[in-house]
């Protein structure tokens, strides 16, 4: 029989797991944040002034300040898009952040487990209880079990809480993620630019998504990602190292992992069980841009969480879908139009570096991305970009 019963079970201290179990805590409910050992996820590892602000990072966590991002066409055109001056995108360390994340949820009152989730059941009562393994545990030692209230399932991409609570949580579309954590090259790469994300648009290193060296400080992030089966990731890493010199570098670890790119249509089961992060669905299209909607997640799970507390009823559990909808959907897909158009072949991806070159298309972006919301001022501004848009579709723009 399950021991202890808790307000709320984290299961997942990723970013969104964390941040739930932070807010839930700092409300003095109770809460047990379940986790893995050891597991980093591949990321590019961004965060944007605005995650910075509202989920108070410290500054030491940073430990690059990118100030411009360079796109690579198919053709090896580059387009560099600077950031306004005084501007930049914070660069973390998965590991470190992420553990930061977790040890801030402990200090605020929750409960740190270690260990991997095997199945939710039911009690006499029919209360949610969480069973995990933890580490060493034999395949036939008793499992752990816990009661709760409600449990947060924030196990990332494939979420197995998802699974077996919430219809429709195991289809979500996936790109399959790789990279490899680098040193940061010392003068073997001539190009290498320590304050500047540079993107590759080449069907070559991927045919339906895109390939990415990222800053870290002391070492650089080099990775790619695809939905297409039977794509080598490794072999598209490899030859991007081996075109940009990064193949005279030492490699420290690599890491691979689903990254699903639509938010799931339901994330809450009606009863007592809630997804946040990826587990959701909340990584954006196009960009694979995570961390920052994740965490939000995790928050709006949280608000979510005390509403149900709050009233008693389940239906409680739907405002975190609804909220965080209304404030991203609308950017959610035009980010899926985009990745869906502009990514489908080389010449339209030549296209898109170009549409880059332009001064209204960098200050947008660079502002929608910064501060997380779609662009209204300046409409100007949009109406110029929309008319370029065209003339490069219909072939009227050069190339």
């Amino acid at each position: 029989m399950a021991t202890e019963t808790f307000d709320v079970v984290v299961v997942g201290g990723g970013p969104s797991g964390a941040t739930a179990a932070n807010d839930l805590a700092r409300n003095g409910r109770s809460v047990l944040l379940l986790d893995k050992a050891g597991r980093i996820k591949p990321c590019g590892g961004a965060i944007p002034p605005r995650l910075i602000r509202d989920f108070e990072i410290p500054q030491h966590l940073l430990v690059a300040r990118i100030t411009s991002a360079r796109m690579v066409s198919p053709a090896d055109k580059e387009v560099d898009m600077p950031i306004d001056p005084g501007g930049y995108v914070g660069m973390v360390d998965r590991d470190v952040f992420d553990e930061f994340l977790r040890e801030r949820a402990a200090s605020a009152g929750a409960v740190r487990a270690t260990g991997s989730f095997e199945q939710l059941s039911r009690d006499a009562d029919g209360a949610a209880v969480v069973e995990y393994r933890t580490k060493g545990d034999s395949s036939d030692a008793p499992l752990q079990r816990v009661r709760a209230r409600l449990v947060i399932g924030a196990d990332g991409a494939r979420s197995q809480v998802g699974r077996q609570a919430i219809p429709g949580a195991e289809n979500v579309k996936c790109v399959f993620a790789y990279h490899e954590i680098v040193e940061a090259p010392r003068g073997q790469v001539p190009k290498y630019d320590d304050q500047r994300c540079d993107v590759y648009y080449q069907g070559k290193l991927s045919p339906d998504f895109y390939a990415w060296i990222f800053p870290h400080g002391d070492t650089v992030s080099i990775g790619t990602g695809s939905m297409q089966k039977g794509f080598s990731l490794r072999g598209s890493v490899a030859e991007l190292r081996k075109a940009t010199g990064f193949d005279r570098v030492r490699t420290i670890r690599h890491e691979g992992a689903p990254i699903p790119l639509k938010p799931l249509k339901k994330w809450d089961n009606g009863r007592d069980v809630l997804l946040a992060g990826d587990a959701a669905g909340v990584v954006a299209p196009a960009s694979g841009e995570g961390i920052y909607y994740a965490m939000l997640g995790g928050r709006l799970a949280a608000e979510a969480a005390e509403a149900f507390y709050a009233t008693g009823n389940p239906a409680s559990l739907a405002l975190a879908r609804k909220r965080f909808m209304k404030q991203h959907g609308r950017v959610f897909w035009i980010l899926g139009i985009m990745q869906y158009f502009w990514y489908s072949s080389d010449k339209r991806r030549e296209k898109f570096v170009k549409i880059c070159e332009d001064k209204d298309v960098q200050r947008l972006t660079w502002q929608s991305y910064m501060n997380k919301e779609l662009v209204r001022r300046d409409p100007l501004a949009h109406v110029r970009i929309f008319f370029k848009d065209l003339a490069h579709l219909f072939g009227f723009a050069r190339a």
